[in-house]
């Protein structure tokens, strides 16, 4: 894995190991952030979830202004803490090691613009994220939501919990669905 264009272009990246993890792959990540970069530049972007921090990275190595990377794993967080070092990104970069939903409760002290999310498929975390994103005080109308999940996933359900899909964006297996506040 690698970061694909920015200021740390071509450096590579670590991943935790074993299969808690599911590194986006590049051409993915290279679709999302060419769908991104009109609201990168000086963004604060929020990357739940992080596993390797990739996504993080590669929004602050592409302009965003500060990132934060929330993981309750320990060895994921090891591997984002390298990975931020070795991108010379350490100074833009808060790690949180916590909950998610803590985090979205209390960790993260500035308005979101954009805020990422892979959470593990099939587990409705991205329901229960949306569910405490209706409240959170980092999630502004203007906050761009990008859920990254199983192709098959239904988001009919947002609309009752405040939020409107902008836009969905349909890999092989997978998407990405844009949401904002309604």
């Amino acid at each position: 894995m690698r970061v694909i264009a920015g200021t740390a272009r071509r450096l590579l990246l670590k991943t935790p190991e074993g299969l808690d993890t599911r590194p986006t792959a590049d051409r993915i990540k290279e679709t999302l952030f060419n769908m991104l970069m009109p609201h990168l530049p000086d963004a604060v972007f929020v990357d739940l979830f992080s596993g390797s921090g990739g996504i993080g990275i590669e929004a602050l190595s592409r302009g965003a202004r500060k990132a934060y990377f929330v993981e309750n794993n320990q060895k994921a967080v090891a591997c984002i803490t390298d990975n931020i070092e070795h991108t010379h990104l350490t100074d833009k970069s808060v790690v949180l090691k916590q909950d998610v939903f803590a985090a979205l409760r209390g960790g993260i002290r500035d308005t979101a613009d954009i805020l990422f999310l892979d959470p593990p498929y099939h587990q409705e975390y991205d329901r229960r994220v949306l569910e405490v994103l209706r409240d959170a005080s980092c999630v502004t109308q203007d906050t761009l939501i990008v859920i990254e999940a199983a192709k098959e996933t239904s988001f009919e359900y947002a609309e009752t919990l405040g939020f409107v899909v902008t836009r969905e964006k349909q890999y092989k297996t997978n998407k990405h669905v844009f949401l904002k506040r309604a």
